[in-house]
């Protein structure tokens, strides 16, 4: 089956090229032109992949990501303005996966495409038991179905916040470095530094944890990165 992607900008010759460079690819590829228009599709169609303009009408891509996250965790590549690091750095607070600068190379947003849906499970079967189940506390971690809940609540990662969590629970008490875990996670090749692990660390304890500043899972060992601190199952 054709993956789905969304293409969210209010330039619609950037558009028109990507729809055509990613329909090329075999993509299934939707198109919106505006803040309010983007979250009302994610509402109503399961994506595999949301392409997402910065710069909105309606509403900005923060303000369409800040609400898309509150209910789905469909990965996200931000469309940014080169060298606005500002851009890049709330893109990745506020749940982006990825971002790709303006003006870009059709290859390069594909290729960044291919590395997500190949990162992401698109055969989650939501109420299927997992025997691959980590249970902490409170946390329970559906590696199977890619699946975090605390207690009967489900916790919305995104797919690098899950990975993260994943890497460190796996490996209860290894402490790992922040480009140890840049390197895991997001890849060789990928462009970004560790800050972009920091953020991602900060955001995963806003979820998961009872009081983001004093961690009872994700530990930092300081000077060196961060782990997974174990706990009687």
């Amino acid at each position: 089956m054709a993956a789905k992607v969304l293409v969210v900008d209010d330039e619609r010759m950037i558009v028109k090229g990507l729809r055509f460079s990613l329909m090329q690819e075999g993509y299934e590829v939707d198109c919106a032109y505006d803040g309010e228009e983007a979250v009302s599709r994610i509402r109503e169609k399961k994506y595999d992949i949301v392409l997402l303009d910065v710069m909105l009408p309606k509403l900005s891509g923060f303000e369409v990501l800040q609400q898309v996250r509150e209910f789905s965790d469909v990965p996200v590549i931000m469309l940014t303005a080169r060298g606005d690091d500002m851009d890049k750095i709330l893109g990745l607070d506020y749940g982006a996966d990825d971002y790709v600068t303006k003006p870009f190379n059709p290859l390069e947003v594909k290729g960044r495409i291919k590395a997500i849906i190949r990162r992401t499970s698109r055969g989650r079967q939501e109420d299927a038991l997992s025997e691959n189940m980590i249970i902490v506390g409170d946390l329970r971690i559906d590696q199977d179905n890619r699946r975090v809940m605390i207690g009967d609540k489900d916790i919305n990662l995104t797919s690098k916040e899950f990975e993260l969590l994943e890497l460190l629970a796996t490996h209860a008490g290894k402490v790992y470095s922040r480009a140890m875990l840049l390197q895991m996670v997001w890849g060789k090749d990928y462009p970004g530094d560790v800050r972009t692990v920091d953020v991602h660390i900060r955001r995963l304890r806003e979820k998961i944890e009872h009081n983001a500043s004093e961690p009872k899972y994700v530990q930092t060992k300081w000077g060196v990165g961060y782990y997974f601190r174990s706990h009687e199952r």
